[in-house]
């Protein structure tokens, strides 16, 4: 017998050690064929489910982690090769050889590569049926454990898998943030960067959110125009971290609009959602995305197909497509499920639709499904029901009911905080000693948008009980002052301009309460040092909603525009003029100021949206500064007619107006000698308009056929008419404007620029104008009809000009 040479023995003999030693390793490699590709190929052959779990059933014993991978990609695959209607991840899910290709993976994961590992985590997340699926928990856990080799792309797509999951606070997300930020620097991937920054942005401090955005327009022109979903990805960052960039917005909506034609429903409706909220306007892109949609309305047959349709086109459709969106609603409303009723709720509210069929049978759908919305979301639909003035008494007390019951078991200030303000909004807002102690036990918890909110809430409610219960309690009163503390105690303790213009973003400054505005006026003059090129048009756009002037301030922001003016985007400067022109102030060095504004955006007039030229234009006529390149920017046919799509019709008359309208009709002897709603030749509206001869006598516009007493057809419905007819000799025309508290400065009696240019133009125009003020109007002295007739007749027959 021939002997065994010696090498061979040794070698034998080494491979059973190797066996002994590590058995799992022998057992993966003894079976595993010499190629994998032969697997692959046949897998990548498949056209349906029925032939992936047929291959899966034959090969389950010998597929290796980067088949089980593979065999999971092309599930997806075949799944997304579908329409919605065919899509079919139940039974894919349900299907046993599904469940073994799952359990082949919970045993081979630690042996897949980075890239398998992500994808096999994200595909599994499409399918899973369960909240928590233990293979979809250990994947993530292994992939934590591998986070800080991932390369910039792994990492956005493991993001992804988390914010799936609404893993947003997570420490794993705060983790990937971290390596983000460490990064930063020499991340040259737009693409995936965009993606990281959406899916980190709840996490990111300010300071890290700019770099961001610096960043982000170092690489946008390294992409590709054709990047819809890059530009889409970063617009959703600047939504969620509410930064309206002006230079961003830009770009990525020049992306969207080269590449209009591509973009589908889902597209177009995110994208009008974000500049919806964000507040930024694109005239294009709208009447673009207008046609685009309009074109959809008879393919849309499907009720989730077309509620997405109804709230992206409702809002800016004509009067014709938004008929034939209503109607086929209505033929769907019953299919609705309660997220698609409170869609399409939100959207009737942005049309203004108060169609009686549709609102019923929306709120049929939403009455189904109450239990089921969150805090925030039963606040939309009572904000919305209220303003579409729908009344159902059983409605409403369910709402009540659920709302408050919410309220006993919330411990979070915002969510406490909304809850209060839809109940406040109900028709019976009152709230029990449960509702009060809740309150006050967050408010040493509560933001400043909190406690803006409470307070509205809180007055609304005390308005309501002293109407009609008169019964205006103390319990009330004292919430308000604890209100006023926690608000003065928040603001006194700011230690930041940019924490402070962090609770900005989110506040109304003419909802804020009157106790603390005056606090917060002096609180931003404290920082007011630090007021510079990168926050001042954010706190002049909050200064204009606040209806006080601060001279200070605005002296300071015309200061740092001046200094700053190169490193100040344009298309802040709208918003930087606004405050000026709203408080009527001209700061000391007005016209440098107004000056330098105006150069700086010269040359970009004819890219700026309409309405936003024209307002601008407006402002800069209420400071009586007329630029000449302005002027003819807006004063040319080519403008006129973009302009010409967006404009609105002029609003209606209140009760106020109509009570000042019957007497003066007493006053002037006649309703024949009274006009209402009267346009001027340069198209303002006067609230009044009557005529005396030289002897101071009314002159009558002609017979109305009209007793006294009764209102006439009244001119804002329907017939406004524009006057210009020449007077008689001595005559002279008389102008009535009503202003109420909007028209004045909230902390001093100083009228803003809106109403006092519309003085001058009409003077102007050949009027004596006479404004009477709401605070003088309710007034002690004019607490009866008969020292109001005798106001009106001195104001009139007088010598007075001015009844400020």
């Amino acid at each position: 017998m021939k002997k065994t040479p010696v090498f061979l023995e040794s070698l034998v003999t080494n491979m059973l050690r190797l066996r002994a030693i590590c058995p799992f390793s022998w057992r993966v490699f003894q079976f595993r064929p010499i190629s994998c590709e032969p697997l692959i190929i046949q897998m990548n052959k498949c056209t349906d489910e029925e032939q992936m779990f047929d291959f899966i059933e034959r090969n389950k014993a010998i597929l290796s982690e980067k088949q089980v991978g593979c065999a999971f990609d092309m599930l997806w695959k075949l799944q997304k090769q579908k329409t919605s209607l065919l899509k079919n991840a139940e039974y894919v899910r349900d299907h046993p050889q599904f469940l073994t290709l799952h359990n082949l993976a919970t045993n081979k994961f630690k042996l897949m590569n980075d890239d398998t590992l992500v994808n096999v985590l994200y595909v599994t997340q499409q399918f899973a049926g369960e909240a928590h699926d233990p293979l979809v928990e250990a994947l993530v856990t292994e992939a934590w454990r591998r986070l800080e080799r991932f390369d910039i792309k792994l990492l956005s797509e493991f993001s992804s898998c988390l914010a799936d999951q609404h893993l947003y606070f997570s420490p794993l997300m705060g983790k990937i943030a971290d390596i983000v930020h460490r990064n930063l620097e020499t991340t040259q991937d737009l693409s995936s960067l965009s993606v990281l920054m959406v899916n980190i942005s709840s996490l990111i401090s300010r300071h890290f959110q700019q770099q961001l955005v610096n960043k982000t327009e170092l690489l946008f022109d390294t992409i590709d125009s054709s990047e819809v979903n890059v530009a889409k990805s970063i617009a959703k960052f600047l939504r969620n971290v509410r930064y309206r960039y002006q230079p961003l917005l830009e770009r990525c909506n020049n992306v969207f609009l080269s590449n209009v034609d591509h973009l589908d429903l889902d597209s177009i409706s995110k994208i009008l959602s974000v500049y919806k909220f964000l507040q930024f306007n694109s005239f294009e892109f709208i009447i673009m995305a207008k046609k685009k949609l309009t074109e959809m309305i008879p393919l849309c047959n499907h009720p989730a197909s077309f509620v997405k349709l109804f709230v992206a086109l409702g809002p800016i459709a004509g009067p014709e497509e938004k008929k034939q969106l209503k109607s086929t609603m209505l033929l769907m409303s019953e299919d609705l499920t309660g997220e698609q009723a409170l869609a399409v709720l939100g959207a009737m509210g942005d049309m203004e639709s108060r169609n009686s069929c549709l609102i019923k049978r929306v709120t049929s759908v939403l009455h189904k499904h109450l239990d089921s919305y969150k805090p925030l979301e039963l606040l939309k639909i009572t904000q919305e029901l209220t303003f579409l003035h729908f009344q159902r008494k059983e409605f409403f007390a369910k709402l009540r009911e659920l709302l408050l019951s919410y309220l006993k078991n919330s411990f979070i200030p915002t969510e406490v905080s909304v809850l209060v303000r839809a109940i406040s909004l109900l028709p019976s807002p009152h709230l029990d000693e449960v509702g009060i102690s809740r309150i006050e036990a967050v408010l040493p918890q509560c933001d400043l948008n909190n406690l803006s909110s409470f307070a509205t809430s809180v007055l609304r409610w005390i308005q309501h009980d002293h109407m009609y219960l008169d019964n205006m309690t103390a319990k009330q009163l004292k919430l308000l002052q604890k209100l006023d503390h926690y608000g003065r105690q928040r603001l006194q303790h700011s230690n930041s301009l940019d924490l402070l213009r962090k609770e900005l973003k989110s506040l109304k400054g003419n909802t804020f309460p009157e106790s603390l505005l005056e606090e917060m006026i002096a609180t931003l003059q404290h920082f007011m040092d630090d007021i510079n090129y990168i926050n001042v048009g954010e706190i002049a756009s909050f200064i204009s909603s606040t209806d006080y002037l601060s001279t200070l301030l605005l002296d300071r922001i015309a200061s740092v525009v001046v200094q700053q003016i190169e490193k100040i985007h344009p298309f802040t400067i709208p918003a930087i003029i606004r405050p000026f022109s709203v408080l009527n102030y001209d700061p000391p060095q007005r016209d440098e100021f107004l000056g330098t504004c105006v150069q700086h955006l010269n040359s970009y007039l004819g890219i700026l949206d309409p309405f936003i030229l024209v307002f601008l234009g407006f402002s800069l006529a209420t400071l009586e500064y007329f630029p000449e390149d302005l002027l003819k920017a807006i004063f040319n046919i080519k403008f006129l007619a973009r302009l010409d799509s967006q404009l609105e019709s002029i609003g209606g008359m209140d009760g106020t107006q109509q009570q000042i309208f019957k007497m003066l009709a007493e006053v002037l002897g006649g309703i024949n000698c009274v006009k209402a709603s009267v346009l001027t030749p340069y198209y303002h509206k006067v609230d009044f308009e009557c005529i005396l001869d030289k002897r101071k006598k009314p002159l009558p516009y002609g017979s109305h056929n009209i007793a006294l007493g009764q209102l006439p057809e009244m001119p804002w419905e329907s017939n406004i008419e524009i006057v210009g007819s020449r007077l008689p000799p001595g005559a002279e025309r008389i102008a009535l404007e009503f202003l109420d508290s909007k028209a004045l400065c909230r902390n001093i009696p100083h009228m803003k620029g809106k109403s006092a240019m519309k003085k001058r133009h009409l003077e102007i125009l050949g009027y004596r104008v006479i404004q009477i003020s709401q605070f003088e109007w309710n007034s002690m002295a004019l607490s009866t009809k008969d020292a109001r007739m005798d106001y009106l007749r001195e104001c009139i027959f007088g010598e007075v000009r001015s009844c400020l």
